[in-house]
């Protein structure tokens, strides 16, 4: 299974390094590099959504001329990538809650990857459908290689790897496109509890009342390292 690639890779790689020499007058904007166009095609992606993306608009924001643009980027398919890999980077945990096991380690990870997502929504629709860039894919090297050091069978680690990977993209796309108020939850309640003679299972559990997403997504993610964890 692997993601597709945009074609912007190589163009990518080689125009990190190419542009123009910053002249910047007294009162203007910044002078325009890859790492402002990147930045703010983020603050774009968060305030307007993916559709929001357009060339025009990118460089309205940055005030530069859309032309210009191109001595950066290959595209506005390269700005996707680039932008979206910038919102995964992983540094890491604290050193003050480092955990000496590799379950402390894998659930820090994910915990930290599904609220990357959640804070730029976008992404979890993106990612699926780009280029992997060398955030995403240091990501899957490290719990690759945790759970490789944990006792997961290479021949088992790819299918640990993509259901963990299902798992954090299926919770993190659900819990950012429902979207009810406590109002509106209480009233599916209320409705499943005049059927429950046809649904007594979720109606007595209080299914549509539970928001409890960050515990559950615990919970669950717990439930799959138990059933990763090495025989003994």
């Amino acid at each position: 299974m692997a993601a597709k690639g945009s074609g912007a890779q190589s163009k990518q790689s080689q125009r990190i390094g190419v542009s123009i020499p910053p002249v910047q007058e007294p009162g203007s904007e910044p002078p325009l590099s890859l790492e402002r166009i990147v930045a703010t095609a983020v603050e774009l992606l968060d305030a307007q959504g993916v559709d929001g993306l357009k060339m025009r608009r990118l460089a309205d924001r940055l005030g530069s001329g859309v032309m210009s643009l191109y001595w950066h980027v290959a595209n506005k398919e390269e700005v996707f990538d680039l932008a979206l890999d910038s919102v995964l980077e992983y540094r890491g945990p604290p050193q003050i809650v480092e955990s000496p096991s590799w379950r402390g380690d894998v659930v820090h990870m994910l915990e930290d990857w599904r609220a990357s997502m959640l804070r730029h929504p976008w992404s979890a629709s993106l990612l699926p459908c780009r280029a992997l860039g060398p955030n995403i894919l240091s990501r899957l090297e490290l719990l690759s290689k945790t759970l490789s050091r944990a006792g997961v069978a290479d021949a088992d680690l790819n299918v640990a790897i993509w259901s963990l990977w299902n798992y954090v993209m299926g919770a993190t796309i659900t819990r950012a496109s429902f979207d009810l108020s406590d109002d509106d939850r209480a009233a599916a309640q209320q409705r499943l509890t005049r059927l429950s003679e046809h649904y007594p299972t979720i109606e007595r559990s209080r299914l549509l009342l539970d928001n409890d997403w960050d515990g559950a997504f615990r919970k669950g993610l717990d439930f799959l390292l138990d059933g990763l964890a090495p025989r003994q």
